[in-house]
């Protein structure tokens, strides 16, 4: 056993057996690093191996702690006044050894082992160097185990003790370097050591910050007996920290909660950096680096090869956000202040960011204002946070900004930097929409307590705003056509918008403490003559204007009506038969389909193919244009029915053309083709004329409204008609290419790429044959390498989609045009685009309908439109995902940035983009070469930012944290990874409603200052993520989701439970994901401060047992419910669930009748090992509404069962239930089964699934499908 070394606390109980110790090991007078660099030499090699190179590199950082405590203890002096700024126990001290001594045996004892560990590292160097750079894990895992062990004595022994009373006892040595290094080190195993959460954040803050101000100092020149009360305070709380910490986290649960608690106490009462004290000592040190010549900055600014400058000023705003939290009652103006102070720091940032364009003079600049920033932080004062700042901190903020804005426009002629308010180009797609949601934002900011302070002398000025703004809306709705045609009401419009949009911004700007040059009076002067203009204006321009229609060119016509028909001959032949065939009343037969797939072709060839032309005695068409009249389709009608003359007929007036068409085709079979329907207006008008003699006549009808039909034909079926195959295209191509001609082989394979590239669009195809008919054969590769945008930019196939978004209401284009901000070919979740659209305010609140509701009414129109395609189907009805054809996407993609609405960038280079100025939306797609500070120069008006990129992308973090436009309201990072830690820059952006985040494993408390947030998504998260208490007062929060967890168990937000009692209730929650980690009683809490919740998923991470009954049966809203372990407890749930899925929850099948008795559960998943028992025996009249079943893992024999349990049943999936014999018999019986999916099962339950299927098609149903597969 090795003798423990005194400490100076206890030198009065000195062991002279310590000099036979030291003679013992020929302790010599050297003090060499040697053994310490070879370790780590040794280790740098050996972290390269695959398997145990990360086990070798937290080796590494404990040997780099074990050198760097070495030379500090080499290095250090005794402090003559035994003071200090932090306590130590000086009792009984003695002056037994001499100081030199005692330093000398610490040394020599943390070399020693180092010197002991280095066998070992040899040991497996060698083989790791002679096996191929592979260890074997029986001998490594021992060296690694020996070498551990010797690190975990040193510090747990000598570090813990010998050496804090050192750091604590002792003057710092000469060089602070060292001091900076051993905080770097501590840092390395706090973050080894500590659990991921705001604690570990807070201390990493607090060193770093401390940490990076030795290094401005010393990199301006200060030498170290100017910073002797710094340097002596930073140690003596590294000092007091190593103390208390665990440096393995092998230990329990009780001990490492003890060192967290210890920690936290230390926090506050020892590393204060708020403390006068401490505060008192930054501000002297950074006003005496004011007086060092200026030359040496820029010299040290030169040589620099760490972004010392750059992490100062990141730790001066972490200061500032560790105020904003802890003091979360102080005064608004204060916390305005505090913001624009932090503002002002993050431009900083910037400016340093552009260091290659600074000038001699601007460097020099930059440091004292460095110097000036941090004077002014920690100039501030609890008391003044409290009771209010005073003037000199705001003159000293002012001036701040002017400095700060001179640099800027230094910089500036290198750079596109824009101001805030330079610029308005504001999104053109539903302006009066928009204008919409700012008054209503208005009509909350005069509800909001936090506008009262934030704008206080301009809440009068707002309201007239507001009333004015109410006014002008009113008369643009009776403009809003007119405009169109008229130079003078569209100006008009133009300038009220802009006048709206300016109020908007600098009225948002405000609420972030921001106090603009452009002041709120002067718009609300033009606002205000605006609103006296607008009766002249009217006045003036009374002549109304019909609409012109939008009619497709005759070139686009001939080009969709001409096209050969290829491959779709079983399209045709089954829309003949629906025709032909079938029910003797009045038919409607409908063929809808984006535009360009040909449903015109389509439905001529079928129109006038031998068959249908024999089949009925009359045939008439006509084309329905976007305005229609019933003159002209009467006209049209007429005139293909008899081949008359058009001249006959366009004198006669409605009603008598309306009688002839009536008379014609009374009593006979007829056919009448409607092409390109927009809307149910055309049938109301022909639907008199249309007689019903229950003689088989038909109605066939071309439209991209995939629903039309259902308003005047409720049981009409869509035809849905599908995209050409490549081989298809192809076909076509070459006809209209060759004609009859072989193709040659030469341009087989290009031609074969570029018929791919046409997508199935028989419309491409034929727009693409007219460019290669005029283009060299040899230039065939370039038309296949820009295709995409050859196609898209080619009139008639713009148009096509240009005419589709015309006629589209208003409030469906920004919906449309927001598919711009995803990837091409992107299948999209639904439920994330219905929050997105909802967070940017494009969805109108319908009377009696939840705005989720009104959203997906809204998609559903986009759908039925052709313009977006549906993907799978959630088993509770609705879509589950959907995504665009390429070209469509390319269209909202040229739109959006056309209408100044949404900017996607695909290659950043941010001296060379050509978007809109100052844009509102922006999409980055390779966010790898993003900078998102650059992005905030160019973009300070920016309201929504979406990141998309690779699966895991690492940014520096003060290229994450410090630059993001501070006007967001929908913010989602994609895939940039946080390393588990909160990105604190996020709770600055106030009006923020939606925030997708990726691997962060807990909430800030500052969470809170984001009011209006709505939606909260993180992405794989590895752990629970832990919520704040003050989660309950953001009265705005939707949606708490987590996506994409790693592994089986599911995770979700742990919710505080303290003080429940007296927290508001989070009324608006639909959506949570939620983690229980204490006891399932806790969850019954929760529960009652979520009246309005609607899809819950519960986990319980522990897996405790427990025999309670958990209530939900007062979530009255409660509609879909996942139930994550919870073993051993019952459950009341709530008669309007409609889904449930129950997971390891181990109950025995006798609980399932609680189930079975729900009168409108549709979907019911039973998964791994949720019921226990070998046999499930359902009772009659269970499962009433059942629809879908899902049976996975469970371990029963038996299943018995009634035909009435499966009145509704559409679908059964049976996955790895290896021990079940059969499914029940009566499933022959159900009439609605669709679908039977059995995997991994034993064969005879595939075998009983097949004599169901043959049962029911005895019966005559042939719909039903089975899938079996593996069947062992």
């Amino acid at each position: 056993m090795i003798t423990e070394i005194p400490s100076s606390s206890n030198a009065n109980c000195f062991d002279f057996a310590l000099y036979d110790y030291l003679q013992s090991h020929h302790f010599s007078s050297s003090t060499s690093t040697s053994c310490f660099d070879l370790a780590l030499d040794i280790l740098a090699k050996l972290e390269k191996e695959p398997v145990f190179g990360c086990v070798f590199k937290d080796v590494e950082k404990r040997v780099r702690l074990m050198k760097t405590c070495f030379l500090y203890v080499k290095k250090c002096r005794r402090r003559r006044n035994h003071e200090a700024l932090l306590e130590h126990d000086y009792e009984d001290r003695c002056n037994i050894m001499s100081e030199n001594l005692r330093r000398r045996i610490i040394c020599f004892r943390i070399q020693d082992v180092a010197i002991r560990m280095i066998p070992d590292l040899q040991s497996a160097y060698f083989q790791y160097i002679h096996s191929g750079y592979r260890l074997y894990s029986e001998n490594t895992e021992s060296a690694i185990t020996r070498s551990e062990e010797k690190i975990k004595m040193f510090l747990e022994t000598d570090l813990k003790k010998s050496c804090t009373a050192i750091f604590i006892d002792y003057y710092s040595p000469g060089d602070p370097r060292l001091v900076m290094d051993l905080i770097t080190c501590l840092l390395e195993t706090l973050d080894w050591v500590l659990r991921v959460g705001e604690l570990r954040d807070t201390i990493r803050h607090r060193l770093k910050l401390l940490r990076n101000l030795i290094g401005f100092l010393t990199m301006q020149g200060f030498e170290c007996s100017q910073l002797t009360d710094l340097l002596t305070y930073t140690v003596v709380a590294a000092g007091c920290l190593i103390s208390i910490c665990q440096f393995y986290r092998d230990v329990d649960e009780q001990v490492l909660n003890r060192m967290e608690s210890e920690i936290c106490q230390l926090i506050h009462e020892k590393i204060n950096l708020l403390d006068l004290q401490v505060r008192e000592t930054f501000v002297h040190v950074l006003t005496a680096s004011k007086k060092q010549p200026r030359s040496s900055y820029d010299l040290a600014l030169q040589k620099n090869e760490d972004p010392v400058v750059g992490q100062f000023i990141g730790s001066l705003r972490d200061y500032l956000m560790d105020l904003l939290g802890s003091y979360a009652s102080f005064q608004v103006p204060v916390k305005d202040q505090i913001l624009r102070l932090h503002e002002e720091i993050r431009c900083l940032g910037i400016l340093l960011k552009q260091e290659e364009k600074l000038g001699d003079e601007m460097k020099d600049l930059i440091g004292a204002v460095v110097s000036d920033v941090a004077i002014l932080t920690f100039s501030l004062s609890v008391n003044e946070i409290k009771e209010g700042l005073p003037k000199e901190i705001d003159l000293a903020v002012f001036h701040l900004h002017k400095v700060l804005k001179y640099m800027v426009a230094e910089v500036g002629h290198n750079y596109p930097l824009k101001s805030p308010y330079s610029s308005f180009n504001y999104p053109r797609p539903n302006e009066l929409g928009c204008m919409d949601s700012f008054l209503e934002n208005l009509k909350e900011l005069a509800r909001c307590d936090e506008a009262d302070d934030s704008i206080g002398f301009q809440k009068d000025r707002i309201q007239m705003i507001q009333k004015n703004l109410v006014f002008l809306r009113s008369f643009l709705e009776n403009i809003k056509e007119q405009r169109y045609y008229n130079g003078k009401l569209q100006a008009f419009w133009s300038h009220v918008m802009e006048a709206a949009y300016k109020a908007e911004l600098l009225i948002d700007l405000a609420l972030v403490g921001d106090k603009c040059e452009d002041s709120l009076d002067a718009v609300s002067r033009d606002i205000n003559l605006l609103k006296i203009d607008a009766p002249e204006i009217h006045n003036g321009q009374t002549q109304r204007v019909n609409k012109t229609s939008l009619h497709i060119p005759s070139q686009l016509a001939a080009a969709m009506h001409d096209e050969d028909l290829v491959g779709l001959d079983d399209e045709v032949e089954t829309i003949t038969h629906r025709l032909t065939r079938g029910s003797k009343q009045l038919d409607v037969v409908p063929i809808v389909g984006m535009p360009g797939l040909g449903k015109t072709t389509l439905a001529h060839k079928v129109y006038n193919a031998p068959s249908v032309r024999s089949h009925f005695h009359v045939h008439g068409w006509c084309r329905v244009s976007q305005t229609c009249s019933k003159h002209s389709l009467l006209v049209q009608l007429l005139c293909s029915v008899d081949s008359r003359s058009p001249d006959e007929y366009l004198k006669e007036d409605e009603n008598n053309l309306a009688n002839k068409l009536r008379q014609v085709l009374l009593r006979s079979r007829y056919l009448l083709f409607l092409d390109d329907l927009w809307d149910v207006e055309a049938w109301n008008l022909l639907k008199k004329s249309l007689p019903n003699d229950a003689n088989g006549s038909r109605i066939i009808f071309t439209s991209r409204y995939q629903d039309l039909s259902l308003h005047f034909e409720p049981n009409s079926k869509p035809h849905h008609l599908r995209h050409l195959t490549d081989e298809e295209s192809w076909t076509l191509l070459q006809r209209k290419l060759f004609g009859t001609k072989d193709c040659s082989p030469a341009l087989s394979e290009v031609g074969s790429q570029i018929a791919k590239l046409c997508q199935g669009l028989p419309l491409a195809v034929v727009l693409v044959a007219g460019i290669l008919a005029t283009t060299a054969q040899d230039s065939w590769e370039e038309v296949a390498k820009s295709l995409s945008s050859i196609v898209l930019e080619d009139e008639y196939c713009m148009k096509a989609l240009e005419l589709s978004y015309s006629h589209l209401p208003d409030y469906l284009k920004p919906c449309l045009l927001y598919f711009a901000a995803f990837k091409e070919d992107e299948v999209i979740n639904v439920r994330r685009l219905l929050r997105l659209w909802i967070s940017e305010r494009f969805v109108q609140q319908a009377e009696g309908k939840r705005v989720e509701e009104a959203a997906y009414d809204y998609f559903m129109a986009l759908v039925n439109r052709s313009l977006v395609m549906g993907v799978g189907q959630r088993t509770v009805g609705g879509a589950k995902a959907c995504l665009l054809h390429d070209l469509v996407h390319e269209f909202c993609v040229k739109k959006a940035k056309e209408e100044s609405f949404l900017y996607a960038i695909h290659s950043w280079n941010p001296l060379c983009l050509t978007g809109p100025s100052n844009p509102h939306r922006v999409c980055v797609s390779n966010t790898r070469e993003l900078k998102i500070w650059e992005l905030t120069l160019i973009c300070p008006n920016l309201r929504s930012l979406i990141l998309f990129g690779h699966v895991h992308i690492e940014h520096e973090e003060e290229d994450l944290g410090i630059l993001l436009p501070k006007l967001l309201r929908v913010l989602d990072f994609g895939n940039l990874v946080f390393h588990y830690s909160f990105p604190m820059e996020v709770v600055l952006l106030v009006h923020l409603r939606y925030l997708a985040l990726k691997g962060v494993t807990y909430i800030p408390s500052a969470i809170a200052n984001l009011s209006r947030l709505e939606t909260l998504i993180v992405k794989h998260p590895r752990f629970g993520i832990e919520l704040p208490s003050t989660i309950w007062n953001i009265k705005t929060l939707s949606h708490l989701r987590v996506l994409y967890y790693h592994g089986v168990w599911p995770m979700g937000f742990i919710f505080p439970v303290e003080n429940l009692e007296v927290s508001p209730d989070l009324d608006h929650l639909d959506s949570l994901d939620l983690t229980i980690d204490d006891s399932p009683q806790s969850l019954q809490k929760i529960l009652r401060k979520l009246p309005s919740i609607r899809r819950l998923k519960c986990m319980e991470r522990l897996g405790r047992y427990c025999n309670e009954i958990l209530e939900f049966d007062s979530l009255s809203q409660l509609e879909s419910l996942y139930l994550f372990r919870f073993h051993g407890c019952g459950f009341k749930f709530p008669s309007n669930l409609k889904k449930l899925t129950l997971f390891y929850n181990g109950q025995p099948w006798s609980e399932i009748s609680t189930i079975g008795k729900l009168p409108n559960l549709e979907v019911l998943k039973l998964l791994d090992r949720c019921f226990a028992g070998e046999e499930w025996v359902m009772k009659e009249g269970e499962f009433p509404k059942l629809r879908v079943l899902k049976l996975s893992s469970l371990k029963f024999r038996k299943w018995t069962a009634f035909s009435d349990n499966f009145s509704h049943l559409e679908k059964l999936v049976l996955h790895r239930c290896k021990k079940l014999e059969k499914v029940p018999s009566c499933l022959g019986e159900c009439e609605t089964l669709e679908m039977i999916v059995v995997n991994y099962c034993p064969k005879s339950v595939g075998d009983s699934v097949k004599q169901i299927q043959q049962e029911q098609m005895d019966m005559g149903n042939e719909v039903l499908k089975i899938e079996i597969h593996s069947i062992p």
